[in-house]
């Protein structure tokens, strides 16, 4: 399977960042972005991409206690940014931000642990991915807007496991479809 560990925003709060994206969307060029789809928005701390199935049962028990060492923090969607040039547009977060860094990386240690093949460590950027392009693109007036955009904070109160299904149909512009496999409490979570 194809797997990442994710946090996953509330339907409310994906729902402010939606019609955020409906503005951006009505920008001069925004046609020429890949939009991802309001289903498949998550803060991705660990991405373990093919994993195979005699790892799963370590991997989920390393994951569930990395969730219960993590005490719930508090989390807001708020401005944005990009990667590559334009390549990938993100909305931002902030908040416990210290405390979500700690997940990705207890995330990552879980799968290295679990016997998971990684690459290299990365410091971790909290993003959600909103739009990528395959060329460079000037996403600056998107950035610019998203700047002044914050939603409203909630609790993470817990740590998600979710494959990833690729699109097969070779129709343009479908979507990769996630599914939560397993979610963990966090630490003092009920």
């Amino acid at each position: 399977m194809r797997l990442f560990a994710a946090v996953l925003p509330p339907e409310d709060v994906t729902g402010q960042l939606a019609a955020e994206v409906a503005r951006l969307r009505r920008l001069p060029g925004a046609d020429g972005l890949r939009w991802t789809g309001r289903p498949g928005w998550h803060f991705t701390l660990a991405f373990y991409g093919e994993v195979a199935d005699d790892l799963l049962p370590a991997l989920s028990d390393r994951l569930s206690r990395a969730a219960h060492r993590t005490a719930p923090f508090e989390l807001a969607l708020s401005g944005g940014g990009q990667f590559g040039h334009g390549k990938a547009l993100w909305a931002g977060a902030r908040g416990d931000l210290e405390t979500l860094r700690l997940l990705a990386d207890r995330a990552e240690a879980a799968a290295r642990k679990a016997g998971v093949p990684m690459g290299e460590h990365r410091r971790y950027k909290a993003h959600l991915t909103l739009a990528r392009s395959r060329d460079v693109i000037d996403v600056r007036p998107y950035v610019d807007l998203l700047g002044d955009f914050t939603g409203r904070t909630w609790d993470v109160t817990d740590l998600a496991l979710v494959r990833s299904n690729l699109p097969v149909s070779g129709v343009p512009g479908e979507q990769p479809r996630y599914e939560a496999v397993a979610r963990w409490a966090l630490g003092g979570a009920g």
